[in-house]
């Protein structure tokens, strides 16, 4: 269900801590309250997540599948994985018990910067803000020896009124008239950046203008997330005076783009936006500018 009343940018109180440690999981498992959802997925192999889910995963947790569940079908001119529809999104998270009451809590493999960031995002862009990342992921719920199942969850269906806001992200002619105040931080690695090497597009380069900062250089070896001073430390050095409020995220199709979203949002930094179509729906237009190197 969607709610069509217009939200104002900056209406949304961000969650203060929009990570979630497993030992907080671990406590409120059985809270009717609380539901987990599971965003293993893996690009090269887009069944593998729920072939994995389905041989194990934290109990209760629903599994949310990003191709199925959290993108809508690719066209001919959209990026690969373009935003759902949002009655439709509405819909499955109901189906999986979820209300506007619940407090989600997303996990992958990855440490959050594949499909459980992009679901945090989603959830925002819906209106709601009982949503985080679990910090660490599924490896951190492993190496703490907190149980698993194989056994699939019933789910109570619930109502999920959403309430967008379609200002929390940009399309791309919004992205070819930002002024110059304004950066575009693509969360690809270097070399796909600098369009040395690109597995998954058929154009390799970046939005000229762009700055590269990588999504793994928010994580711990562990997977874990930098401590809050050390992320606004990244990030205050890829903005320089700018304010936070001027960052527009990028990578390969909005969905690493949102764990830099979330990591500025765990460092204090409030206010940046998605660049949803991103680099694959930049590039469907061969009229539109590539630059290649490191600026």
């Amino acid at each position: 269900m969607v709610d069509a009343r217009p939200l104002t940018f900056g209406t949304l109180n961000m969650n203060p801590n929009p990570l979630m440690s497993t030992a907080i999981l671990r406590a409120h498992l059985d809270d009717p309250l609380w539901i987990v959802i599971d965003c293993r997925f893996n690009l090269m192999d887009t069944e593998a997540g729920r072939r994995t889910y389905r041989e194990s995963h934290l109990p209760g947790a629903r599994y949310a599948h990003l191709d199925h569940d959290l993108s809508s079908p690719a066209t001919p001119t959209t990026g690969r994985h373009p935003l759902p529809d949002p009655a439709r999104l509405a819909q499955t998270l109901g189906a999986w018990g979820v209300s506007n009451a619940t407090q989600v809590i997303a996990y992958d493999d990855l440490g959050g910067m594949l499909a459980a960031a992009r679901l945090w995002w989603l959830l925002r862009w819906l209106g709601h803000e009982r949503v985080a990342v679990l910090d660490g992921g599924f490896p951190a719920w492993q190496r703490a020896g907190l149980p698993l199942t194989a056994e699939l969850p019933t789910a109570q269906p619930a109502t999920f009124t959403a309430q967008v806001n379609d200002q929390l992200w940009l399309t791309t002619a919004q992205v070819l008239a930002l002024p110059p105040e304004n950066v575009v931080l693509d969360a690809r690695g270097a070399a796909r950046f600098r369009g040395e090497m690109e597995p998954v597009d058929p154009v390799a380069g970046h939005i000229p203008g762009a700055v590269n900062l990588p999504t793994e250089n928010n994580l711990t070896a562990d997977g874990e997330f930098l401590p809050q001073a050390e992320l606004r430390a990244r990030f205050a050095t890829a903005l320089g005076e700018r304010p936070p409020t001027s960052v527009v995220h990028s990578c390969g199709s909005g969905v690493t783009a949102c764990h830099n979203l979330l990591a500025m949002e765990v460092a204090g930094l409030h206010g940046s936006r998605l660049y949803a179509g991103s680099w694959s729906e930049w590039i469907r237009d061969p009229e539109r500018p590539v630059a290649i190197g490191a600026e």
